[in-house]
């Protein structure tokens, strides 16, 4: 009993049963509950960009050579297009298979105002780079690291960047020791705002959604996985408060310290982690890119729009750029999904009203689905590079 009492793994997920009930049984209660979810995500953000700096620094200098730096960051930029390149067909697929949109009733229905997403200016590469500090550090932590490893001084300024990093990781420890209160607050607020209720109408897709999320996850990573001897299972059990975490928050950032702390211990190279897990959080959102293309397909069967091989194609094209685009960006969720909408210009714009009631609760599919995916980026580009050593786990 003592050793249940002290495995936060339990205590998260309790507090996300907790966080259920209360948002089911007393709504308003629930709804007040959000400070808990969004101060606990916010906390944990301040340490994303130290850690990126730190580890991104001292793996750099541990490289043998500037050149597989560029090697590593080369490699994870394809591995990130082809995976969700799947990722989208996926998506396409499934949705025309299981038809999730076909039998909705939207006559007499009240819409919601969906014009403040409707903004196809929103979504540039310069509005990309000012506003995603993760990638603003990333690309600084990388000419710092480059600058250091050719240094006279690189051994003196690494031992103090590392007695940083000690103190780093273990200030983080001792925040998430509140991740069980910031779950319950996420997700009270979600059940109390929205009600089980918002589930019924539209359950076919959220069902659609999260189960091809789960085979995604299952088949497609888990084969990525297998080509170096690795198993998808392993790697879930590894990683499962954390997994519990982002069902909580719904957000894959509230873990993602944690997970470059535990890839590294897992036996990733710390060079290899500081530059795929956070260029994957803009980059590499597998769980993003199978909701956004089946959510295209979804309002097309509800408004009875047959798109052609062509509008097919334009979805791709559009949803392959701006699903990067659009990370950092407040809403980037339905103003990607309206960009697509506008330039197919076959599906009404006032369609994604349909999907706001429901959209909280598959933020919690792509939220993991990414966070997975970005793990296993990781492990593989590790292997591909001989840089994972199975001992850094022990």
């Amino acid at each position: 009993m003592k050793k249940l009492q002290k495995n936060l793994t339990f205590w998260v997920l309790l507090a996300i049963l907790a966080g259920i009930l209360l948002g089911h049984f007393s709504p308003s209660t629930a709804v007040a509950m959000q400070p808990l979810g969004k101060y606990f995500i916010d906390i944990v953000k301040l340490f994303i960009n130290p850690i990126i700096v730190v580890t991104i620094i001292t793996g750099i200098c541990g490289m043998d050579s500037l050149k597989r730096v560029g090697r590593i960051g080369g490699k994870a930029l394809l591995y990130f297009e082809v995976v969700t390149t799947i990722a989208l067909f996926i998506g396409v697929a499934v949705a025309y298979l299981i038809q999730p949109g076909s039998g909705i009733n939207t006559t007499g229905m009240q819409w919601d105002d969906v014009s403040k997403y409707n903004k196809p200016d929103a979504i540039s590469l310069l509005g990309f780079f000012r506003e995603n500090s993760t990638i603003q550090f990333l690309l600084l932590s990388i000419l710092l690291g480059i600058f250091l490893n050719r240094s006279s001084h690189k051994e003196t300024v690494l031992k103090k960047i590392q007695v940083v990093s000690t103190y780093l990781f273990k200030a983080l420890g001792w925040v998430m020791k509140l991740s069980p209160i910031g779950a319950f607050g996420g997700m009270a607020f979600t059940i109390g705002k929205y009600g089980l209720a918002a589930l019924l109408p539209l359950g076919k897709l959220m069902l659609c959604v999260y189960i091809t999320m789960f085979l995604f996850i299952v088949f497609v990573l888990g084969a990525i996985l297998r080509y170096y001897k690795q198993n998808i299972w392993t790697l879930l059990r590894y990683l499962q408060n954390e997994l519990l975490i982002v069902l909580g928050t719904s957000s894959s950032e509230a873990a993602l310290p944690n997970l470059m702390n535990k890839l590294e211990k897992m036996g990733c190279h710390r060079s290899v982690v500081g530059l795929v897990v956070p260029t994957g959080y803009s980059f590499n959102l597998d769980g993003t890119s199978i909701y956004l293309s089946m959510a295209i397909i979804f309002l097309a069967q509800v408004f009875h729009v047959d798109l052609s091989w062509g509008q097919i194609a334009t979805i791709f094209g559009v949803l392959m750029v701006t699903s990067k685009g659009a990370a950092g960006v407040t809403g980037s969720g339905f103003i990607i999904l309206a960009s697509t909408l506008n330039a197919v210009k076959v599906i009404p714009l006032e369609g994604l009203a349909l999907l706001l009631g429901v959209d909280r609760f598959m933020s919690e599919a792509r939220a993991i689905t990414n966070f997975i995916g970005n793990a296993v980026a990781t492990v593989f580009l590790s292997n591909q590079e001989g840089l994972f050593d199975p001992k850094g786990n022990e």
